[in-house]
């Protein structure tokens, strides 16, 4: 990768040192990255592209007023500064409140543990989407349509402010995308699978059995009953736990959500019960290993495990140094950007809940009449509003699971599902699959989890829901 980095850090700090004076805080950002991406749609190669990209971005406040310039010309920038203090000091008329954090003067990589992707050739990498593509095929007669998609970043920041912080971070991040749809006359099915590292390219090789079953599953699907709409008792497995925790509960965790919105924030009061004494929740980038995690945050603080929701009862949110200043609460380190086009926005990282004790078996005991869902197809949330479409899903009668059905979308309000939460499962699967998107800035890689949970009085039925 580019040098630019080694060789702007003095003129970095040098700039900061001659304009802080100017606003209450300054931050200069420095950006490398490198990336793939590879879209196979049909039997055509829609896209294939290796690119670098080199810019910055640079924030200032002053008196509450934020001033934001990104550029991708280092040339140019004390005059990106300028026109970042200038718009601060334009429409700043209030007081800065930022929380406190230590300056840190450090260097971090993350650590790839299996092969680098930036030392496999693009051939390869096309060669490997070909390989899944030729696999989703050969499933059925009755597949119409696949897409594989590959991409993988490599990111390398500087990160200066006006307080003398100094971070270099590093890291390289790898996901692959999967679908196929079936059809039969009028009748049509979609499989989708998704995986993610920040391990190494061996992760995304050997995922045979993983890509065939997203074909299969749509096949299977075109024989299926629909299920019949109404309210049930459900049984998800980890996959949707994980994504219900992030889609439904995590963007109301989020503290620029709840002060913008003080409908939000009266909901969202710390101290009010959401669940049962066993219900646990975290957010976090701090755990090691997955696709959320790193050291520092996009405003220099350190990463930092949060739990939400402990013992039923909502005791935390996720914040950004400006969101906690003006709530009066510690920073969590959950400001990111996707990018240096971007400033920083408080965002998620690792969401989950924590693993219950009841048996998974359990679960389905005294279930009459219910469905158990696994996996997702898509979905979407409104507020405090969520629908999600499983993947697969199958009823259960007299406590057993019974026949598969199809179209299957779950709908409800995410507190009152919180509090019909009856029994949490005693397994847990990490989601590494996770690109988020808000506030404009999508795929930003975040991990779930989660265990298999079983609810009582879900919404079952309806159209099924297309991916965001």
């Amino acid at each position: 990768m580019p040098t630019l980095l080694t060789d702007a850090k003095s003129l970095v700090s040098d700039l900061v040192t001659r304009y802080r004076s100017q606003v209450d805080y300054l931050a200069i950002r420095l950006e490398e990255a490198e990336g793939t991406d590879i879209l196979l749609r049909g039997d055509k190669i829609e896209s294939l592209s290796e690119g670098i990209s080199i810019g910055g971005q640079v924030r200032a406040c002053h008196k509450g007023g934020w001033g934001f310039a990104s550029f991708n010309r280092l040339s140019g920038l004390a005059e990106r500064i300028e026109e970042a203090i200038a718009a601060a000091r334009l429409v700043g008329d209030e007081e800065t409140i930022l929380a406190p954090v230590n300056p840190i003067q450090d260097t971090c990589i993350l650590p790839l543990t299996g092969q680098d992707p930036r030392h496999v050739s693009l051939n390869e990498k096309k060669t490997l989407c070909e390989y899944y593509a030729g696999i989703l095929r050969s499933v059925d007669p009755q597949i119409t349509t696949i897409s594989v998609r590959y991409g993988d970043s490599a990111q390398r920041i500087l990160f200066a402010t006006s307080e003398g912080t100094l971070i270099e971070q590093s890291w390289v991040d790898m996901e692959m995308r999967f679908a196929a749809t079936a059809r039969n006359g009028e009748t049509v099915q979609t499989g989708r699978e998704t995986t993610g590292s920040r391990r190494g390219y061996e992760d995304l090789l050997g995922l045979d059995a993983q890509v065939r079953s997203a074909a299969q599953r749509a096949v299977d699907a075109l024989a299926l009953q629909p299920v019949k709409g109404g309210t049930y008792t459900v049984v998800i497995d980890p996959i949707l736990s994980g994504l219900f925790v992030h889609e439904a509960f995590g963007h109301l965790s989020e503290a620029d959500m709840a002060y913008e919105n003080p409908d939000i924030l009266e909901v969202m009061t710390l101290g009010r019960r959401f669940g049962s004494p066993e219900l646990q929740i975290f957010d976090g980038a701090q755990p090691p290993g997955h696709r959320g995690s790193y050291f520092y945050d996009d405003e220099g603080t350190p990463a930092t495990t949060t739990q939400l929701i402990q013992d039923g009862v909502l005791v935390g949110r996720l914040h950004s140094r400006e969101t906690a200043g003006k709530l009066g609460e510690a920073p969590t380190g959950n400001a990111r950007c996707l990018n240096y086009h971007y400033p920083p926005i408080v965002r998620m990282t690792n969401t989950w809940i924590e693993r219950g004790k009841t048996p998974v078996a359990d679960l389905f005991q005294g279930i009459k009449e219910g469905v158990y869902a696994r996996n997702w197809l898509g979905g979407m949330t409104n507020g405090e509003m969520f629908t999600f479409t499983a993947g697969e899903a199958w009823m259960i009668r007299n406590g057993e699971i019974a026949e598969p059905v199809r179209d299957v979308t779950l709908s409800g309000n995410v507190f009152t599902t919180l509090a019909d939460i009856e029994a949490i499962g005693d397994d847990f699967y990490w989601d590494e699959s996770g690109g988020c998107g808000k506030g404009g800035q999508g795929g930003l890689p975040v991990g779930c989890g989660g265990p298999s949970l079983r609810l009582r009085n879900v919404v079952v039925g309806g159209e099924a829901v297309e991916e965001e």
